[in-house]
């Protein structure tokens, strides 16, 4: 007895015999390969682009401030702006004073009256300054209060700011000579004022900083250092 076939039968098991064929997975996005030598020169690059930057920005404490040099001439031989041709060799006290900041002329006058020696402030905010006085005939100092009553007497500015002075404070300092310093600390409603004090060579010289409070908020740093920087000579 003969079989017979169907051909949807055949057609059906050709098909399931037939292996299928997987598909090719997708091709992969192109990526951008850097070498690791050249990705390191540019690391290196940009670092020493951001040191160059960082250490060409000048310096305010090292490249900012001038010494001065002062005599503390007495008024009867004081000959004004440049009458002293070598003041360094003849400086009796040296403080720092900021870049762009003017010397004003003292007159003899002045010098008489108050004692002041030598001034300067700053052209943009002329209000802002620091200046130094003396008297002759100081061989110690006198106790602290009583240093910075005497200094008030012959400066209207200066009691003003004490009477108005919401904080005030003094100490005593001594250099690496055992020098005393008075220094004080004088903050009021319109000002700030930074004074220190000290005798040598018979006299007794106070050093000044002054500025509103707008500037003494601004530039608190500078008046310190200048302020810091005062010291007699010898």
């Amino acid at each position: 007895m003969a079989t017979t076939f169907s051909p949807s039968a055949l057609l059906s098991s050709s098909s399931s015999s037939t292996p299928k064929l997987p598909l090719p997975p997708p091709s992969p996005k192109p990526h951008l390969t850097i070498p690791t030598s050249k990705l390191s020169a540019t690391l290196t690059a940009t670092a020493l682009a951001a040191a160059t930057i960082l250490t060409s920005t000048p310096s305010l404490a090292a490249d900012s401030y001038k010494l001065y040099y002062g005599t503390a001439a007495s008024a009867a031989n004081y000959g004004g702006y440049g009458g002293n041709s070598d003041k360094k060799a003849s400086a009796e006290y040296t403080y720092d004073v900021p870049d762009g900041w003017k010397e004003k002329l003292v007159s003899k006058i002045q010098k008489g009256t108050n004692g002041t020696d030598s001034e300067f402030y700053n052209p943009k905010k002329k209000s802002e300054k620091e200046y130094l006085t003396f008297l002759s005939g100081f061989r110690n100092l006198a106790p602290k209060d009583e240093v910075l009553n005497n200094l008030a007497l012959s400066d209207v500015d200066l009691q003003d700011l004490i009477a108005g002075a919401e904080n005030l404070s003094s100490e005593e300092r001594k250099d690496e000579k055992g020098q005393i310093y008075y220094v004080y600390e004088i903050d009021g409603a319109s000002g700030h004022s930074l004074i220190k004090v000290t005798c040598a060579n018979n006299k007794m010289y106070a050093h000044f900083v002054n500025a509103p409070t707008p500037e003494w908020n601004k530039d608190q740093e500078t008046l310190r250092h200048i302020h810091e920087s005062f010291k007699t000579v010898g």
